[in-house]
């Protein structure tokens, strides 16, 4: 059912629109992952406004995590708006998050959300969740990963496009969902986590960021979001070119599965790290810090006899002209 909600067209939701229409699939069913803030309720509206003159269903999925009292009645709020909006079908998900995992309460939470989005995805049959992260986000997203010492993989950002999952707003500032919202009399919800300084993020949005743009001019939120961009186009072909490679030097071995020393040490730096770190995500499931990834290498660049490796999930031995990667051996 498309939206009976006629607001005035301006800026904030023309640019919303704008965005989302670049970014809809060709058909079929798509969800909004809706939390009741500012940037998912736009990009609901927007996505109610366009998704039927694209020729699709659009509906919304609400993940109630259960972390602060009066959650569901959050959700149930969030549900009612998408409804108004003309969303259908409008599915809540409660979710458990066990902080424990040892990544920190926000990953927890993450993992628990992107399960919620894929049971969402399966019970509907929707072909793809589209969710409200921002500019600001990307640009946090990129300063963590620099202050982290984290690569490519991480400096690269959030992806427009990655599986079932859409991002049309990753152009669109912050401050303009909150205007749009405005514009169309959505009121929307303020989450207190995201003003809590316990979190990484949190500080970074609120004190890094404006100190940034106080000492080095206006424009830096955008400038991190075209590095990612730029990384982002570097990284993904350097990544295709390897999964190519991989398969011409991959045999299997009697223990996991056997790579050639001298493949790897014709490769620049680059290439030749990116093919261990893919051998071991493929293979084992499991993914490396670089120190990990340097101390495989290191047995091919710099071989005087070394034992094996025993890494986290993955042993890693040298034999001959091979290196052979198998699961860790019991202790």
């Amino acid at each position: 059912m498309e939206s009976t909600r006629r607001p005035r067209l301006s800026p904030a939701i023309a640019d919303l629109r704008r965005a989302v229409r670049e970014l809809l699939p060709e058909a079929g069913l798509v969800l909004v992952g809706l939390s009741g803030g500012a940037d998912s309720l736009a990009l609901a509206a927007a996505t109610a406004f366009e998704a039927p003159r694209a020729g699709l269903t659009a509906g919304a999925v609400i993940v109630d995590h259960g972390l602060q009292a009066g959650s569901a009645d959050i959700a149930a709020v969030a549900a009612g708006q998408a409804q108004s909006l003309g969303l259908d079908p409008v599915l809540i998900v409660p979710v458990t998050v066990t902080p424990d995992t040892g990544d920190g309460p926000e990953a927890a939470a993450r993992t628990a959300r992107y399960a919620a989005f894929e049971q969402a995805l399966a019970c509907t049959g929707a072909i793809a969740v589209l969710l409200g992260h921002t500019l600001d986000d990307q640009a946090e997203t990129v300063l963590l990963g620099l202050a982290r010492g984290s690569g490519a993989t991480s400096l690269k950002g959030m992806a427009s496009i990655s599986g079932p999952y859409r991002r049309p707003l990753l152009g669109i500032r912050r401050v303009v969902t909150r205007q749009a919202c405005l514009d169309a009399g959505l009121p929307a919800w303020s989450d207190p986590q995201n003003a809590d300084p316990r979190y990484a993020r949190v500080r970074v949005r609120q004190r890094v960021l404006p100190v940034l743009e106080a000492e080095l001019g206006p424009g830096i939120a955008e400038a991190l979001a075209r590095t990612a961009e730029t990384l982002r186009e570097d990284a993904d072909a350097l990544d295709a070119m390897v999964r190519d490679l991989v398969e011409e030097i991959c045999e299997p071995a009697e223990a996991g599965i056997g790579v050639s020393v001298a493949a790897l040490a014709v490769h620049p730096a680059a290439l030749r790290q990116r093919m261990i770190r893919l051998v071991v995500a493929r293979e084992f499931g499991v993914a490396w810090e670089r120190s990990h990834t340097l101390a495989v290498a290191r047995l091919v660049t710099d071989w005087h006899g070394q034992n094996a490796l025993d890494l986290p999930g993955v042993r890693v031995e040298r034999l001959g002209g091979t290196l052979v990667f198998s699961a860790p051996r019991p202790t």
